[in-house]
């Protein structure tokens, strides 16, 4: 069960609506068009905008900053699409370790200016001046600058704040995806001064199929989805009601006085016990920085043994992990946050915790991995 469904059955859960009802019970207004102004619509709307306030309080801006959409992908996609679109032509900075729906979104719309990184993953502030600079001086100067929060696959929380003045000091848009850090380590939009935020509702709880774009007050941007008025014309589409309850609800429950440092403490230990547990097998390394991570993601390496056969030995034991190779997911090429790190990406494996997760599942890792490691070895000799 993920947080989101038990935190609607609360009485607060659909902002108004009756206390002690079901989510079924209220599933007929919840389904209702928004838009309309009879009833049921108009209660539509007032459970959409409380999400709304939810959502806003957790990520540290205020409501009508926020534009739901369907997930993080499409948040970054809207963003690029914006920015590209009222400074055609102009070169989008961004370096290799950020998403693929970053990276993609941004080669089909413009040039592309790739930012080199180091080997725990970060991104140099002072690389990002001299990239804006050069550009500007050939008489291009950025459309935009991507950088995320942290990353996905490795866990290195990068210099954000750095670069985000770097891009306003020189008057470039500035996109922070932070679908990997929001609900994971505190975030304060509206302080850090950046002009467009990326967020996805699952990646810390809520329902998967909804996101936002954090878009900062006074920011105009043509949008990327037409033919409708709704999110006050910023992006198209009836609302899924449903799924911005679940938003806003874990948003609501992460905001709670020491909610989200009480999970952060208790993942990072997870996550220190993971990457003890790993490296003490010989030949197996950690990656990314160790110190400034988000705290439910650690990343290693194991030389001699590729992540495939790794991966199925821990998945008969019950446990689920990831990798960059591209065996293990549906691209057909190794991670490029990897190969930018000049990490093999067909060795590594990435294993993160969750708000459900437990001690016991982190013991159930450490009592089986050296062990498939070993026997994977010994076949391989």
């Amino acid at each position: 069960m993920v947080r989101w469904l038990e935190s609607a059955g609360g009485p607060d859960w659909a902002g108004g609506i009756g206390a002690g009802e079901h989510a079924t019970d209220a599933l007929p207004v919840v389904a209702a068009d928004p838009g309309r102004v009879h009833t049921e619509g108009r209660i539509a709307r007032a459970v959409v905008e409380n999400a709304r306030d939810r959502v806003a309080a957790l990520m540290g801006t205020r409501p009508r900053q926020v534009v739901f959409t369907s997930g993080g992908t499409e948040a970054a996609n809207a963003a690029t699409w914006g920015a590209t679109r009222a400074r055609p032509g102009q070169p989008v900075l961004l370096a290799d370790v950020e998403h693929s729906c970053v990276r993609d979104a941004s080669e089909r719309l413009a040039p592309v200016v790739r930012l080199e990184v180091d080997r725990l993953g970060r991104i140099d502030p002072a690389v990002v001046v001299e990239a804006i600079e050069r550009c500007s001086a050939a008489g291009s100067p950025p459309a935009l600058l991507h950088c995320q929060a942290a990353n996905h696959e490795v866990a290195t929380v990068q210099p954000m704040a750095d670069i985000v003045d770097a891009c306003r000091r020189h008057g470039v848009v500035v996109h922070v995806d932070a679908c990997a850090s929001a609900g994971h380590l505190p975030l304060a939009f509206d302080e850090l001064g950046a002009d467009l935020l990326s967020v996805s509702a699952h990646k810390f709880g809520g329902p998967p199929g909804v996101g936002a774009l954090i878009v900062r007050r006074g920011v105009r941007l043509e949008s990327l989805l037409v033919g409708g008025e709704q999110e006050r014309g910023r992006r198209a589409g009836l609302e899924n009601v449903p799924a911005m309850i679940g938003f806003g609800a874990a948003a609501e429950e992460l905001s709670r006085p020491g909610v989200l440092e009480a999970e952060a403490a208790a993942a990072r230990r997870r996550t220190d016990r993971l990457l003890e547990a790993a490296t003490v097998v010989d030949g197996v390394h950690g990656v990314g920085d160790p110190e400034r991570r988000v705290p439910h993601i650690v990343c290693v390496t194991i030389d001699d043994v590729e992540a495939e056969p790794v991966l199925l030995g821990l998945d008969q034991r019950g446990i689920a992990a990831h990798s960059g190779s591209s065996c293990s997911s549906e691209s057909l090429s190794p991670s490029p946050v990897l190969e930018a790190m000049g990490v093999d990406a067909e060795r590594s494996l990435r294993l993160s915790v969750g708000w459900s997760t437990t001690d016991d599942d982190v013991d159930a890792f450490a009592d089986v991995f050296a062990s498939i490691v070993a026997g994977l070895r010994q076949l391989r000799a």
